[in-house]
């Protein structure tokens, strides 16, 4: 893992996970909470499912795949907004099959100053983008 919406996988391929976006690792508010809220959801040598959205890229510009992520029957991209590790990200304004769980995945995290939201007291959720924006 490089940060908090990227896994490596055993066989060296990495995966972004899909319409989340987490705080960078370096110089965001949250970003080491965010890689440890991910690392704890998905620990080294867990059997992971990963998902594509048939309506978004398979890929990104960096070669990395583009899925959801599921460890048993859990979607670890909203269990990371839930615990506000991450908000939802929808690249080109463009939403997959789980926006409406990941916006209300924010809301609830929001509403509880869960995680990013209650460390980062200038973080505010953009309703267009469905991203979050400020710093602390």
């Amino acid at each position: 893992m490089s940060d908090g919406d990227t896994l490596r996988l055993r066989d060296g391929r990495r995966v972004r996970l899909l319409q989340i976006d987490a705080p960078e690792l370096h110089g965001d508010c949250f970003g080491k909470a965010a890689l440890t809220a991910l690392r704890r959801l998905t620990p080294a040598g867990t059997r992971v499912t990963l998902v594509a959205d048939r309506r978004l890229d398979r890929s990104d510009s960096y070669g990395r795949l583009l899925r959801y992520v599921f460890v048993g029957g859990r979607n670890v991209n909203v269990e990371l907004v839930r615990r506000g590790a991450a908000s939802p990200y929808f690249f080109r304004g463009r939403r997959g099959r789980h926006a409406i769980d990941l916006l209300r995945a924010a809301r609830e995290a929001r509403g509880a100053r869960r995680g990013y939201w209650g460390a980062c007291p200038r973080a505010d959720l953009d309703p267009a983008a469905g991203s979050i924006t400020g710093r602390a």
